[in-house]
């Protein structure tokens, strides 16, 4: 039996909706302003970008409903909601009419943000790791499968913060949609069941303080809630 120096940690995970059984997470890819509104409150031109990835690490995964800590090395942290895909099928090179075969189900997670640690990062032209993965950067609901709700293509997404409405869209406003993010990331990487892909998020983005209570969702998917605590 192999040793190691210190304890393995538990592997994370993401409920599954009506489920004992979980999903096990291995890789985290996060696609950039994907939706027009974001992207120009961002300051670039959606018409001109193909899609761009970055990643977060498993570890940065927190459950919908949770408590959090603000994090540190920040004063501007951001909410960013948005449809997550849950790979269930291993696709290397495969076609936008193949992509939703791999497809294993869906939730609706945030995205966030050490968004001045990002703007640091952008104009001097460094990796945005310190503004994107972090504990805690990654809350995601349960997962539904898609054997249960299909394939959603358009419905409602939006975030409030302290009841407060801050951002609404529609999934069919991407401007990649799933199974073509998915064929172009198979480009570039063998994607295997574990592998979590965030899609993106409408405009509307913003800071939250210590106290804010979050709850978002998309419809047809599920619901997130997060509280800084």
């Amino acid at each position: 039996m192999t040793a190691y120096v210190f304890p393995l940690p538990a592997r994370p995970a993401v409920a599954v909706r009506g489920a004992s059984s979980l999903y096990a997470v291995s890789r985290i890819f996060c696609v950039g302003r994907n939706y027009a509104g974001h992207a120009r409150e961002m300051g670039s031109d959606p018409a001109r970008e193909p899609p761009f990835y970055f990643c977060k690490s498993p570890a940065a995964l927190a459950p919908s409903g949770a408590a959090v800590p603000y994090p540190p090395g920040t004063d501007e942290l951001h909410h960013e909601v948005e449809l997550v895909v849950a790979i269930g099928r291993s696709a290397l090179r495969i076609a936008p009419e193949q992509a939703l075969d791999c497809v294993w189900g869906y939730a609706c997670g945030l995205d966030m943000t050490r968004r001045d640690l990002q703007a640091a990062a952008k104009a001097k032209g460094r990796p945005w790791s310190l503004a994107k993965d972090f504990e805690n950067a990654a809350v995601i609901s349960p997962l539904a499968p898609a054997s249960a709700i299909g394939h959603p293509q358009a419905g409602r997404i939006h975030l409030s913060v302290n009841g407060q409405l801050r951002q609404q869209g529609d999934l069919a406003e991407m401007i990649w949609s799933v199974p073509e993010v998915i064929a172009n990331l198979s480009q570039y990487y063998r994607l295997q069941p574990g592998d979590l892909i965030y899609t993106g998020t409408p405009e509307g983005v913003g800071a939250v303080r210590a106290g804010d209570a979050l709850a978002g969702g998309i419809e047809g998917v599920g619901e997130v809630a997060l509280t800084i605590a």
